[in-house]
């Protein structure tokens, strides 16, 4: 690249008359953009500004900084709007971390001059707190925001829950109040509370459609309620098991709702017998799914076996399960009863007893049932192939590794894996156990 004023031949023939000249200059931009026929010099500091625009959105922030050095025009073009929409804010401590971060300099250049055009804005952490007091003094001084969507990321270990809840409530509510537009909220394992919450809907309630807050300690049935009552637009909503309420699902089933996308519940547990799970009623979910038929409801389990004596005792409309440790064969029994709108099941560990039962009762009466995973557990080979049967095409994901499978008097690895190809109508394979 050549500064402003300054020309770069492109082309083996020099120009021979005015008139071949004038031709050249005409068709100057035909040959940047794939014209080798055409014989041209160019001008960069010339070029429009929505072809330099174009340019620069595919380049790195660190190449478009230094191409902004080109000439004073490339240098308006980088402090264009557009480019300001979306942006990553990046916080580690170099001593501790892998993780790039975002240069001081070019941080307050963002705050000085591109905080009202910031729409898309997220904050990745490393572990540190140091980088999670950073990102909310950042947020502090986004006062002239019309942010849209909000993520705080913490990469390893979550660093937002080790800031003061007053120090984190503070600069999240300086975001909340300044927006008032925003539609998109990801703000898992944050201190965040119910008074933040308040704030947020009452500046932003018409225009709220995700929320995710799973692992927010400080956040109440009451606090998330308040949210259902108001945000009428909420489309997609994650939280944990502990804040979820008859109430809150009848909030979301209010005519005024709008119909409800997605809906994730964590259930944890990290003290086993230390938290006593509640009990959500069958009217509560049957309201629910009455009034959004399609949504999905993910819930993701990590407990321990004896923790789960209240969950799918009665019909319960979850699509999606994942067990992150082991669950019972009694569990597993009472998912096939009870969870006939499942579409995907992933179940971490089970013991030493087969499964073939519970797989069987679950692919006769979950008939949505398109996806399995299965990890530290055991199935017959007969049985499984007697599962995969009756479920046919369907299953267009099957994971199921090698050591789940025992071979008996009917079914040989090596034969089961062409019979369930047949009734899958493709080739399938079990998962093999990575040997590093």
């Amino acid at each position: 690249m050549k500064r402003a004023g300054q020309r770069v031949v492109v082309g083996t023939e020099a120009p021979h008359t005015s008139q071949t000249s004038k031709k050249q200059k005409t068709s100057s931009y035909g040959s940047v953009f794939g014209d080798s026929a055409l014989c041209t010099s160019m001008d960069w500091g010339s070029l429009p500004h929505h072809v330099i625009l174009r340019v620069f959105q595919f380049l790195t922030l660190v190449d478009r900084a230094r191409a902004s050095s080109v000439c004073r025009r490339w240098n308006e073009v980088f402090h264009i709007p557009d480019l300001w929409r979306r942006f990553e804010f990046e916080l580690s401590q170099p001593a501790t971390s892998y993780l790039k971060s975002t240069h001081p300099d070019l941080i307050q250049q963002i705050i000085k001059r591109h905080a009202d055009h910031l729409q898309y804005v997220s904050f990745k952490v490393d572990s540190s707190t140091e980088s999670a007091e950073a990102a909310c003094d950042i947020l502090s001084q986004l006062v002239n925001c019309s942010i849209k969507t909000l993520g705080l990321i913490s990469t390893a270990k979550p660093s937002f829950m080790n800031v003061s809840k007053a120090h984190f409530a503070s600069a999240l509510t300086v975001v909340f109040v300044n927006s008032k537009s925003l539609s998109s909220i990801k703000i898992d394992d944050t201190p965040v509370d119910d008074p933040s919450l308040k704030v947020l809907v009452a500046n932003n309630s018409d225009t709220l459609k995700l929320l995710k807050m799973s692992s927010c300690p400080h956040v109440s049935p009451a606090g998330i309620l308040c949210v259902a009552d108001q945000c009428h637009g909420l489309k997609e909503l994650a939280l944990n098991y502990y804040i979820l309420s008859d109430e809150l699902l009848l909030a979301l089933s209010s005519e005024k709702h709008v119909d409800l996308e997605h809906l994730r519940i964590d259930v944890v547990s990290e003290n086993p017998g230390q938290v006593e799970f509640h009990t959500i009623k069958k009217q509560s979910w049957d309201a629910l799914v009455k009034h959004s038929p399609k949504v999905n409801i993910v819930m993701y389990f990590f407990l321990y076996e004896d923790e789960f004596d209240v969950f799918f005792r009665e019909e319960t409309p979850v699509t999606h399960l994942y067990f992150g440790r082991a669950v019972s064969k009694a569990l597993l029994g009472r998912i096939g009863i009870n969870c006939p709108r499942l579409i995907e099941l992933v179940v971490c560990a089970n013991g030493l007893q087969p499964l073939d039962a519970e797989l069987i009762q679950i692919a006769q009466r979950c008939k949505n049932l398109t996806a399995m995973g299965l990890g530290e557990c055991e199935v017959t080979c007969r049985g499984f192939v007697e599962f995969v049967k009756m479920c046919g095409g369907r299953l267009t994901q099957l994971s199921i590794m090698e050591e789940v499978l025992i071979p008996d008097s009917d079914y040989s690895l090596d034969r089961l894996h062409l019979e369930v190809s047949k009734h899958l109508g493709r080739m399938w394979f079990p998962d093999m156990m990575p040997t590093w």
